[in-house]
């Protein structure tokens, strides 16, 4: 059925959240729609609203995209009232706004060393946008953020009347094409050069694109030149990209480039609590720091995780604790699929705490390389089948007792300092990832 289709559509644009929240609860009325007229209805005048604000204008385009033609929508409160699309004159149209996520603004966003300097030149460029930095090229690893800052500058700048155009580069691409052999490349230009704010997300897929690298050459030479905000993103920074053109690279360059670098444990911290307060999930610091630890670097795959954990919890009737989180999250944990072997270990401390490996085996009493050696007894103990024998010869310890001894010193910390277990826990994730 098209509507399905153009439902699901949809939902790959958005937030599942913001889907389940809205679209899902919405039906269409096939009594009362025709080919260029269609009418869906929504449970409450809240939810009408919320869709045909954000939403009626994709809908039309999915439509057009889909069929050829782009039909009036209209939002339907049902058995009640009906909320209509205004009727625009017949002249050219201008989209004047684009489908973002609403939770995505700069209050939500956890700023870091990791991306202070990109988070502060969205903020500077959404309070002067076209007038500060132009364009702006934000790039880094997959998860991290980059979509979130972006669509915040488009949220922050449609609140304050700007037109904003956000896609990513493969919905550029699929409009492009769909323009192209319809011969209608008027509306496409007309969409994507009379706006105040272009966003584009993932350019690095513009790659050998030859025909769509031309029109989108022209784009931001007229956008540019008319002093409008563009704003990219990338995995990789512009010279990086291969089999983009010399003159789109330079072209990127020519404002300013920020990255978004790996988060530290903190920021992960403060991340995963940030998004337990919006989504109303409660999860004690233990099970917080486990999580950080444990989840990699990918915030949207840590996020998915923190989802999972509490809709398993809401099927199963259960409170979440320690053990039931460990549990249900022990397959999303990477784990190391060779043997981890006692140097593995020693390299990862020595390059962590800033240590020498020789140091870490030596005799040496220095409160730090003891903190290291006591680190590294704890570690191979726990991740290795080493017995304690095995390792009191590779520490360089007299008998198995000392190591015992190290072993019952390191778990009294444990208990009483949670800052040391959390360093702890990232250093394991480290050895079990590397």
């Amino acid at each position: 059925m098209l509507v399905d289709s153009i439902i699901e559509l949809l939902k790959k644009e958005i937030s599942i959240s913001e889907y389940n929240k809205y679209i899902k609860q919405m039906k269409i009325n096939e009594k009362k729609s025709k080919s260029d007229f269609i009418v869906f209805e929504t449970p409450n005048i809240l939810i009408a609203h919320w869709i045909k604000t954000k939403y009626s204008e994709k809908i039309a385009h999915l439509y057009e995209v889909k069929t050829g033609k782009k039909p009036k929508i209209n939002i339907i409160v049902k058995n009640k009232q009906i909320i209509k699309k205004k009727e625009k004159p017949e002249t050219k149209t201008i989209i004047s706004t684009t489908i973002l996520n609403p939770s995505f603004t700069f209050d939500s966003f956890i700023v870091g060393s990791s991306n202070q300097f990109a988070f502060t030149v969205a903020k500077s460029i959404s309070e002067k946008p076209g007038d500060v930095y132009n364009p702006v090229f934000l790039y880094g690893p997959t998860g991290l953020g980059k979509t979130h800052l972006i669509q915040a500058i488009g949220n922050y700048s449609i609140r304050r009347g700007k037109i904003v155009i956000y896609a990513t580069i493969e919905q550029f691409m699929n409009d492009f094409t769909y323009h192209l052999r319809n011969q209608s490349m008027d509306r496409f230009r007309e969409k994507y050069r009379n706006c105040d704010i272009l966003l584009i997300d993932d350019v690095q897929f513009l790659s050998n694109k030859i025909q769509t690298q031309e029109e989108f050459f022209h784009t931001f030479n007229q956008l540019y030149s008319n002093g409008k905000q563009i704003v990219l993103t990338s995995d990789k920074p512009p010279k990086m990209i291969a089999g983009l053109e010399e003159r789109l690279k330079s072209r990127f360059e020519w404002g300013i480039i920020a990255d978004i670098t790996l988060p530290e444990l903190e920021t992960k911290i403060a991340i995963i609590k940030k998004k337990c307060e919006i989504d109303g999930i409660n999860l004690n610091n233990e099970i917080v720091n486990y999580i950080a630890s444990n989840m990699g670097d990918n915030i949207r795959e840590i996020e998915s995780a923190i989802i999972n954990l509490n809709a398993y919890a809401s099927l199963m009737g259960q409170k979440i604790d320690f053990e039931f989180a460990k549990n249900v999250m022990k397959e999303q944990i990477k784990e190391k699929k060779r043997n981890i072997n006692l140097e593995d270990i020693i390299n990862v401390i020595s390059k962590e705490l800033n240590i020498k490996p020789s140091e870490i085996k030596s005799k040496k009493r220095s409160r730090k390389i003891v903190e290291a050696r006591r680190i590294g007894i704890y570690l191979a103990r726990t991740l290795t089948p080493n017995s304690m024998p095995a390792l009191a010869s590779f520490f360089g310890m007299k008998d198995h007792t000392a190591v015992s001894h190290n072993m019952k010193k390191i778990n009294e910390i444990i208990e009483n300092d949670e800052n040391f277990k959390v360093r702890l826990e990232e250093l394991k994730n480290i050895i079990v990832t590397k």
